[in-house]
């Protein structure tokens, strides 16, 4: 489709293009009729319409990632678009190899699109320079993986300061280490990786992510590796600081009972956004 000579329809919640699609849910605000791509978004949007009418934090437009194995071409992502909006916990869902891990991978700069863009606070982040994209990273972004990605050699809390080393933020260590008490860790920073439980390494890399107090959580299954009870313990830190300090928190997860406590949740299917995400409103009351 040649944008230059069509309108793009555009949910104003999710920011799916809704170009040509039937069975658009609409509604009226101010006198303009708004489309949405389904019941979820229009209720987000009537709740609170003045949030929808700035620009999200972040956007991907028209992205498309394709990997190269060999001489063959894998395309992962195909005309992604999304908003995410600041203070919002979303939920990226999606079977095995559906591209949801890619689309927190670009989000968080860890790669590049084929094509597209990605805004961030209006600024097209996908054009920034190696050097631009590790700076912005640092400051912005706490990543929570799977696996917990700590250096072994180090104890667990000169892993826990290196984003404060790389980004040259001395001055948070305080609260760092304020935050070691928080997550239980206080009597175990001077260990190394291999002395702790696996819950102690996840919190520690929680640690990590959270060292530079960045205005956007990324988790890339961030419980996967965990009991459900150091899982549950995880997810309720990360939760409360989404709700009371107004992180931006996006989870990739195949856990349902995760998903379902986001305010929006995302499903990805063959490199798309599908127009059956939903809004969820159950109230998180986990120990």
């Amino acid at each position: 489709m040649n944008e230059t000579n069509t309108t793009i329809v555009r949910d104003v919640v999710c920011g799916m293009d809704l170009t040509g699609l039937p069975d658009l849910m609409t509604g009226e605000w101010n006198g303009t009729n708004v489309s949405f791509c389904g019941e979820g978004c229009r209720q987000r949007f009537f709740e609170n319409p003045s949030k929808f009418q700035g620009e999200p934090l972040i956007k991907l437009r028209a992205v498309e990632k394709v990997f190269h194995l060999g001489l063959v071409e894998v395309p992962v992502l195909r005309g992604f678009d999304i908003n995410i909006w600041e203070g919002d916990f979303v939920s990226i869902i999606g079977a095995s190899g559906s591209g949801k891990s890619t689309v927190l991978n670009l989000i968080g700069l860890l790669d590049r699109p084929t094509r597209g863009t990605i805004f961030y606070k209006g600024s097209d982040v996908a054009i920034f320079s190696d050097e631009e994209r590790a700076e912005f990273r640092s400051k912005t972004f706490g990543f929570v993986f799977q696996q917990y990605n700590l250096i072994p050699w180090l104890t667990a809390y000169e892993n826990a300061t290196l984003p404060l080393i790389f980004a040259n933020r001395a001055s948070l260590v305080e609260k760092l280490e304020n935050m070691s008490i928080r997550l239980g860790l206080k009597e175990r920073l001077t260990h190394r990786p291999f002395e702790l439980s696996g819950g102690e390494q996840q919190r520690t890399a929680l640690l990590r992510a959270l060292a530079n107090d960045p205005a956007v959580i990324l988790g890339d299954e961030p419980t996967g590796n965990l009991d459900s009870e150091t899982g549950k313990n995880i997810l309720n830190i990360l939760i409360e600081l989404n709700r009371n300090e107004k992180k931006t928190l996006i989870i990739v997860t195949h856990d349902a009972s995760i998903a379902e406590m986001a305010d929006e949740i995302i499903t990805v299917k063959d490199g798309r956004m599908l127009r059956d995400h939903h809004l969820h409103r159950k109230i998180y009351t986990g120990a």
